[in-house]
């Protein structure tokens, strides 16, 4: 992991992406960082999994083959696959490859991320994370304000 740890304040939006591809990885930083996310990037597996659990990104992007020849081989795909819900709820999590189409519900469905994004339409990525961001905001408004409401109530659950 990185000595020096970029601390996430309050006002920050936070993003992590994890990607081998020095390509994709700059294209999906400039990205982020153009939507005013201040982006984190994990090196390896074991890196990605401590930043994912020290911190609470809103977005998430890692590409299909991370750290891996293919994509049964990623750990960090894996272990978000079999995290619970209520670990990754508060972020919205984008996987980016080649064996995909765009924002095919069935394919990220497989996947356990909110998109898909086929690498060769980086070029659209912030306008492709604004849409996943809003729809994952859809998605979980009821239950994030139904959440809100029990907090400020005091009762516990």
């Amino acid at each position: 992991m990185n000595g020096t740890f970029d601390f996430v304040s309050s006002n920050d939006k936070p993003a992590l992406i994890a990607f081998s591809t020095p390509e994709w990885l700059e294209a999906v930083k400039q990205a982020l960082t153009e939507l005013g996310y201040k982006v984190h990037t994990a090196a390896t597996h074991t890196d990605f999994l401590n930043r994912f659990s020290q911190a609470r990104y809103q977005v998430v992007v890692i590409e299909q083959l991370f750290g891996a020849n293919t994509p049964e081989e990623n750990q960090t795909l894996l272990a978000i696959q079999n995290m619970p819900v209520s670990q990754r709820r508060h972020a919205t999590m984008l996987l980016v490859g080649d064996a995909f189409q765009t924002f095919t519900p069935l394919e990220a469905f497989k996947h356990s991320v909110h998109a898909v994004i086929n690498s060769s339409e980086l070029f659209l990525l912030k306008q492709l994370v604004e849409k996943a961001v809003a729809d994952n905001d859809t998605l979980l408004h009821s239950f994030r304000e139904i959440q809100s409401r029990v907090l400020a109530s005091g009762t516990r659950f």
